[in-house]
């Protein structure tokens, strides 16, 4: 080989050789899709789970999410089936809503449900043992009824309890079912209780201020994860007006509200990632079972429960 033929033969091995290293990583990424309403601290809370377990965003497996404004169940339709198109092998869906919209896009790529309400009653899974299909994850909590457990605890920290008002999101498919025992619970502790709805994060100052107007004595904060983005926000405006919130998840009180009863929403996050991961490893959906708490956590600002719960 003359030294024309050889310069020419090294440099095209230089040039070439930066295409073989970029190409080599991508083999072995994973994609998985999120329909869920893109919230930064619930985001955080997934990478944080996947990474416990290995799976690092951006080097050993890309995550899907798109944004949209809108929290309609029909945006929520078309964002499932933006993602399924993008060819991903699972599909992480966070509340009913987005469980619904993933399930109407694909009977084939494996769903994980972050917080399910009623996943058997609702028809997403055959049961809580043996899902069957193409679905499985975790349930919301023990069963709506554990609501009446939260107004019992209110009720022992603020002696001679008359009045409350409910800050309530009506998109989270669950919260009627849940709000009903709620509502039931107080009525027959002699209670008052007034109900406002919070449709968008726009709407919370005006929600607020009405139920505020009743000079209730608590606060209490209804189901669903929207609500639970905007609890730093909540109890900015409780700080306001002065009264205590109580709160169906633990974060609640971490965030400065009086108490909580109920799930803790982040850890839920780090448990969906352990089904993704399992999935990715072969396991089938319909072999997994349902995730249910069977006893729930209470955490307060004020003084422990009377009695363990």
């Amino acid at each position: 080989m003359d030294r024309r033929a050889f310069l020419g033969a090294l440099a095209s091995s230089i040039l070439a050789s930066p295409l073989v290293v970029e190409a080599q990583p991508a083999q072995g990424i994973r994609r998985i899709g999120v329909v869920e309403a893109a919230d930064k601290p619930l985001s955080e809370a997934r990478k944080e789970g996947l990474r416990r377990l290995g799976w690092i965003e951006g080097q050993n497996i890309v995550v899907e999410q798109l944004r949209w404004g809108d929290r309609s169940a029909a945006a929520f339709q078309k964002l499932a089936q933006e993602i399924v198109r993008l060819k991903v092998e699972v599909v992480i869906a966070s509340s009913n809503t987005h469980i619904t919209a993933a399930k109407a896009a694909t009977t084939t790529i494996p769903i994980v449900m972050v917080y399910a309400a009623d996943p058997v009653g609702q028809r997403f899974v055959a049961s809580l043992a043996r899902p069957g299909g193409n679905i499985t994850g975790l349930a919301w909590d023990a069963g709506p009824e554990i609501r009446a457990k939260l107004i019992e605890l209110v009720a022992e920290c603020r002696p001679g309890l008359s009045r409350l008002s409910g800050l309530v999101d009506p998109n989270y498919p669950g919260y009627r079912l849940s709000w009903a025992h709620v509502e039931t619970s107080a009525r027959a502790r002699g209670i008052t209780i007034r109900t406002v709805e919070v449709r968008d994060a726009g709407e919370l100052a005006g929600a607020f201020d009405a139920a505020a107007k009743d000079r209730p004595q608590v606060i209490i904060v209804g189901d669903g994860p929207f609500l639970w983005t905007l609890k730093d926000r909540i109890e900015a405006l409780a700080a306001r007006h002065h009264l205590p919130t109580a709160y169906p998840y633990r974060d609640g009180p971490e965030a400065g509200g009086l108490l909580s009863y109920g799930v803790n929403i982040p850890a839920a996050w780090h448990r969906a990632a352990v089904y993704v991961d399992k999935i990715l490893k072969g396991a089938k959906p319909g072999d997994l079972p349902i995730e249910q708490p069977i006893n729930t956590s209470w955490s307060s600002t004020s003084r422990p429960p009377r009695r363990s719960v």
